[in-house]
């Protein structure tokens, strides 16, 4: 129990700060939407963030899980460290150069011919993020979860300024002919959502510069013999990490070459899913969170003799977790939809299939630690590599059928097998006995409430009083479960408290 508050303790401190940090970025989304009322527009950001998000996965190659290994294993972490970082810049700078010199055709393929500086600025962007994931790693292996939260921080903060300058003041202080002269100077309407991409660059290279204070009696160096071990640990994970943005990502790429010949269209479509994917991310913020803290607990409770009983608390804990966070946004959903302009309203309804389907990859995160603790990475990339693979197959079937809504169930099929495969092999190796009884409970507990809510309950009926009788009953609802919560977990949350 002092380990499971431990974690929970850490889960706050990263919690804390990384919601705060995301919800900072998160507030970007009506500034983005309401400006960019044309999701075609808008959807070329959903698209550039999601090659930035493979690429992202490309130059780490499961270094940072490697390095949390090796830190435990090896006696000097410091040296784990050095090699680490010193392999990462080396190829990362490799990929810098390479993509620079080729932009022009890279943008050419993804039709955006005329704006080849956007990929030129995402190539620095994925570059500088990618050697940046180390020295974030030290310092959860270190446990300087302030330190390393205040980076992060000052990072989104830099980067939601420069948003707001660029896209809003700006354009403010030209209208009003208020230093016209000096904003005339620095701002180009033409620029339009790019001013995005460099408002990240900016906030990019930030970050960087702070992570290198930390760095300051580090030493870069090649160890050939550590590496070896290092990248033959790191391979799966790199396959893993690979299928695994597949699954995250590829959906956004995928609806703008199916869910329409008309490029206009596929980027309209894929505007309005990227906005509305975005009011579902608040399920993966608390997942993210938690996996910030949950990865290095949980291979330091591997040591001890009730490592299992621990993964099985943890395990029942996040679900209890993620069902009411899944509850609470879609009871409230006529708030929280005003997060995105209406121009993109109209694909509200991926919303609770992409909750649910978040919720599915967290539980995937928690059973997969299994293959990570006992050095089987291989079986993690055979579950992910079928997932990547069924969601090839997923949105190749339903975006040309249902458009983005396929998009939506393909991650939600694609998870559900996932969390199968790797319990039921999981268990053959490394069996951890998890409380399928409680967890069903709150599962199938959480879902016939939205179920009530959602499919049951007449609201359009009431007249002009639907919407406050929607709010009244949807809080009564969700109130309910938390004391459903409270009452069959007392004694545990006494004691975490």
């Amino acid at each position: 129990m002092g380990q499971i508050k431990s974690l929970a303790k850490q889960t706050v401190i990263y919690g804390t700060t990384t919601i705060l940090g995301r919800l900072l970025n998160y507030l970007l989304v009506p500034l983005h939407t309401y400006i960019f009322t044309n999701p075609s527009i808008y959807g070329v950001v959903g698209e550039m963030y999601a090659w930035a998000a493979l690429l992202l996965v490309l130059l780490t190659y499961g270094m940072e899980t490697a390095f949390f290994r090796f830190s435990e294993t090896e006696t000097n972490k410091e040296r784990v460290f050095g090699a680490t970082l010193a392999l990462l810049i080396t190829t990362t700078s490799l990929f810098i150069f390479l993509g620079l010199i080729f932009s022009q055709p890279i943008a050419d393929m993804l039709h955006y011919a005329n704006h080849a500086e956007y990929v030129r600025w995402f190539i620095i962007i994925v570059g500088l993020d990618a050697v940046s994931t180390i020295p974030f790693a030290r310092l959860r292996s270190n446990n300087k979860p302030y330190l390393f939260a205040g980076i992060k921080i000052i990072n989104i903060l830099i980067l939601v300024f420069f948003n707001v300058f660029f896209l809003w003041f700006c354009p403010f202080m030209i209208r009003h002919q208020t230093g016209v002269s000096f904003f005339s100077a620095i701002y180009n309407p033409a620029i339009g959502v790019g001013y995005i991409f460099i408002a990240n660059l900016i906030a990019s290279v930030a970050q960087i510069v702070l992570l290198l204070f930390t760095c300051k009696k580090i030493t870069l160096f090649w160890d050939n013999s550590l590496l070896k071990k290092m990248l033959n640990y790191a391979f799966p994970l790199l396959i893993l990490g690979l299928a695994g943005i597949v699954n995250e990502t590829i959906d956004r790429i995928m609806i703008k070459g199916l869910s329409s010949s008309n490029m206009e269209t596929a980027m309209y479509n894929l505007g309005v899913y990227s906005a509305c994917f975005k009011i579902a991310v608040i399920m993966n913020l608390f997942i993210q969170a938690f996996r910030y803290s949950a990865e290095p607990f949980f291979f330091s409770l591997y040591k001890q003799k009730d490592a299992k009983q621990g993964y099985s608390i943890v395990m029942t804990y996040f679900i209890i977790a993620c069902t009411f966070i899944f509850l609470a946004t879609m009871m409230y959903i006529d708030f929280v939809k005003y997060f995105v302009s209406e121009n993109y309203h109209e694909g509200l309804a991926i919303v609770p299939i992409l909750l649910f389907a978040y919720m599915l990859l967290g539980i995937c995160f928690n059973l997969s630690i299994w293959y990570k603790l006992i050095g089987k990475t291989k079986y993690g990339a055979y579950i992910t590599v079928g997932g990547a693979v069924v969601t090839l197959v997923v949105n190749w079937i339903l975006i040309p059928i249902v458009g983005y809504i396929g998009a939506a169930w393909g991650h939600l099929i694609t998870y559900a097998l996932m969390v199968v495969a790797s319990y039921v092999i999981g268990q053959k190796f490394y069996p951890v006995a998890y409380d399928l009884k409680k967890i069903g409970f709150y599962l199938i507990t959480a879902f016939i409430l939205f179920a009530f809510s959602y499919f049951v309950i007449p609201f359009d009926t009431f007249g002009e009083h639907s919407f406050t009788i929607k709010i009244i009953i949807n809080t009564l609802i969700l109130l309910l479960y938390m004391v459903i919560i409270i009452r069959k977990e007392s004694k545990t949350i006494k004691a975490i408290l």
